[in-house]
């Protein structure tokens, strides 16, 4: 099954679930839906910081400070954060993530989608999916800070990035 074939929740303004959609459909009309971004740090405290391949269905070849991604039909938010860290990161045997707060991301003519931000330490040897990740570093958030008027970010990622500023100053 290929990824546009994933059957997605589509949910309301209040992360009801109103209906399940392939994910390509889902993406095509804009569909609201669930995701999960996961804030990975090794043990310096360094951030996982990653640019996405060109064949990425969403946002290809930019770069994201989190991993994740969307949540399968009838898959809790937890399961996901997960589920996602270890396939982005290469890993298993990751703690489960902290769930830090939810909001609604607005991507305009993109879509709107739920986004759960959590947070994980990563204390294994990383090996990304090749097919999700063209470049990955383990970097500062001094480093993160000074790349953020350099680099091109996923715009939603961004979003997170500047709520968890707020939800937690100190980083």
């Amino acid at each position: 099954m290929s990824a546009a074939d994933e059957i997605l929740d589509v949910v309301d303004e209040n992360d009801r679930v109103v209906g399940r959609s392939p994910r390509g459909r889902v993406y095509a009309e804009g569909l609201r839906h669930r995701c999960v971004f996961i804030r990975a740090r090794d043990t310096e405290g360094r951030l996982f910081v990653h640019r996405r391949t060109a064949t990425k269905l969403v946002f290809p070849s930019l770069y994201d400070m989190f991993v994740g991604g969307v949540v399968g039909a009838g898959e809790a938010y937890d399961d996901a954060a997960l589920r996602e860290a270890e396939e982005e990161l290469g890993v298993s045997g990751l703690p489960r993530p902290e769930f830090l707060f939810k909001f609604l991301y607005d991507g305009g003519p993109a879509g709107s989608w739920w986004s759960a931000v959590y947070e994980v330490r990563c204390e294994l040897p990383v090996r990304p999916q090749a097919e999700e990740v063209a470049w990955h570093a383990f970097l500062s958030e001094e480093e993160v800070e000074r790349r953020l008027s350099v680099w091109e970010w996923v715009p939603d990622g961004l979003a997170a990035y500047r709520r968890l500023k707020e939800f937690r100053p100190t980083g």
